[in-house]
């Protein structure tokens, strides 16, 4: 599928972008505790292709008899669909461990990336890009619930300050995410006032990417009270938690 010359390249660039040290820190096998399946509504903000939107979003999440899946679906006004993404797959040693993610954006070509379980290989649709499977790797959709997941396990260490590491896969390519800890925040919700952990993944300043911000409720089983994802065109959607539905 991909040529030995450009797969000793991207190794080569893989291996200098992140050092030693990060690529050791991605895949650290961490304590975990999937938290309890569940829909989750949620009312969202987005700037689109200039154009500021409202609408709503509904995870699904579901985790249990070593599989779990998570989807995730905004709708704005006017406009319908804007992101569709689903993360499926199984639950082992390291928690969560994706076998597909799919993803469709606004005004965008679907993609597909797949965790080859048989020949431990991260594949994209739309690149050639191969990376090895050493355990623990997630998609952007997955690394969330991985997160919260190691939260559940370890919640006294998820002190401000603090860094967590893990190797994600996105539509075309890979990379270590460095989640930190930036502090407890009160939030307004339709829900009422909730604490929240405040964490954020902010790409690095030579590769900018997405930007991710997430408020984790331990109240509320360390479920995302909110969600922002900015990318570095400046598009951005928002998302804050209006009402949980658990299943099960």
């Amino acid at each position: 599928m991909i040529c030995l010359r450009i797969l000793l390249s991207a190794a080569l660039a893989w291996a200098l972008s992140i050092g030693p040290a990060n690529a050791a820190s991605a895949f650290v096998k961490y304590k975990f505790d999937v938290p309890p399946s569940a829909d989750l509504s949620y009312s969202i903000t987005s700037l689109q292709s200039g154009i500021q939107l409202k609408g709503d979003a509904l995870v699904r999440w579901r985790g249990g008899n070593q599989k779990f899946s998570a989807a995730s679906e905004a709708r704005a006004m006017l406009l319908g669909k804007i992101l569709d993404s689903k993360s499926e797959g199984l639950i082992d040693a390291f928690g969560l461990a994706p076998v597909s993610f799919t993803e469709k954006r606004f005004r965008r070509d679907p993609t597909t990336t797949t965790f080859d379980r048989s020949t431990q290989t991260i594949r994209f649709a739309a690149s050639d890009l191969t990376y090895p499977i050493k355990g623990g790797e997630q998609d952007r959709n997955s690394v969330i619930w991985q997160l919260i997941s190691v939260a559940r396990a370890a919640p006294a260490k998820f002190k401000p300050g603090s860094e967590w590491v893990f190797f994600v896969a996105g539509q075309r390519d890979a990379e270590p995410w460095t989640f930190k800890v930036a502090g407890q925040e009160k939030i307004g919700t339709p829900l009422g006032q909730l604490n929240t952990v405040h964490i954020l993944r902010a790409p690095p300043p030579d590769a900018p990417g997405q930007r991710l911000d997430i408020w984790l409720t331990p109240q509320q089983e360390w479920y995302p009270a909110r969600l922002r994802f900015t990318e570095k065109d400046g598009e951005y959607i928002e998302q804050t938690l209006e009402k949980i539905d658990k299943k099960g």
